[in-house]
């Protein structure tokens, strides 16, 4: 047992099962550059934020206390924290309408100051113990009829860029605890996969492409790099990929903050989990085949190269800071840094 929180995350650098990654759920205007710090001292490397409308009228009616600004304002600083941004958003919320729902969603990726990486999707759920119950009971609601959220979220789906994951599809609430609309759907993204095999297309989020089983270790991967403009900074998002993009093999996410620092926000590689220090027993998984460190050392080389820059600062979580370690990486501050 560990005296304190100091002595739990030095344990957690070299203990046989590592947490690697540390997520927390909050509002839009909690997040503060304290809290941030906080955040960082705790080793969080994640934040869910329940953004659920970008319509200022719809958080208002909808009693959320705060307004888009706070979003906004939420989002830079813990992109230029290092933090990967996941929103939490909602649909058919009184207020709103298909329209707007799914222009809320192409504005999510067309507007700079929002294109978060990571997506939960969730329709809004009707319980007879909500305020909303009464509205419904008034007519003052309408739910959506299930072919409307599934051709909604079809549409959302076909929109989505290839940096972005759809962490989930609904809500976990019990289905008869629901008293109407399509949230008591509780397979709702196995439907919507089927309908998209039906209809010949493939989501490009990156939780339909990652490589799972589809592992071979004959085909050819290419290295892809893709950039965009978030909250005032540059993105540049490099990844392995099939030459179809079908499968997705390793990402990393660099960002350039608008006062000049390479920030490395996330490094990922699928495939079915191979312990450390295995070795490569099995040739089912592309884990521990370096790819890591390939993407690893073109964010170095793009960062000294077209940025001029001669740092590197990566958002670590506590069990992976021997890996930096391993590649020059120093902690400072609860970030892994390198001067390159």
């Amino acid at each position: 047992m560990s005296k304190n929180l100091k002595e739990a995350q030095r344990l957690n650098e070299k203990i046989k099962h590592r947490i690697v990654g540390l997520s927390i759920e909050t509002r839009p205007d909690f997040i503060t550059l304290p809290e941030i710090k906080w955040l960082r001292k705790l080793g969080v490397t994640m934040v869910e934020i329940g953004v659920q409308s970008i319509y200022d009228n719809v958080l208002k009616l909808n009693l959320r206390g705060h307004e888009i600004k706070e979003t906004i304002l939420a989002t830079k600083f813990l992109k230029d924290a290092g933090f990967k941004v996941l929103y939490q958003m909602m649909l058919n919320l009184p207020g709103s309408n298909l329209k707007r729902d799914k222009k809320m969603f192409e504005e999510l990726f067309s507007n700079s100051n929002f294109r978060p990486d990571l997506l939960k999707i969730y329709p809004c759920a009707l319980l007879k113990e909500a305020p909303l119950y009464k509205w419904w009971k008034a007519g003052k609601y309408k739910p959506y009829t299930n072919s409307q959220l599934i051709n909604l979220i079809k549409s959302i789906k076909k929109k989505v860029p290839y940096y972005v994951r759809i962490q989930r599809i609904t809500r976990d609430i019990p289905s008869q605890r629901i008293v109407a609309g399509p949230a008591k759907i509780s397979n709702l993204r196995q439907i919507i996969a089927k309908e998209m095999k039906k209809g010949g297309w493939r989501c490009k989020c990156i939780r339909c492409r990652e490589v799972k089983e589809k592992y071979n270790v004959k085909e050819k991967i290419y290295l892809l790099r893709e950039n965009y403009r978030s909250s005032g900074g540059k993105e540049i998002f490099l990844s392995f990929e099939n030459k179809k993009r079908t499968k997705l093999y390793s990402l990393l996410r660099l960002r350039i903050t608008s006062d000049n620092n390479a920030l490395i926000r996330e490094i990922h590689t699928f495939g079915f989990q191979v312990p450390i220090n295995r070795g490569l027993t099995s040739i089912i998984s592309p884990q521990h085949r370096g790819l890591g460190k390939k993407l690893l050392k073109e964010a170095e080389k793009i960062t000294k190269k077209e940025f001029g820059l001669k740092k590197i600062t990566i958002i670590s979580s506590i069990g992976a800071r021997g890996y930096f370690r391993n590649l020059g990486y120093q902690l400072k501050n609860t970030y892994m840094i390198k001067k390159i």
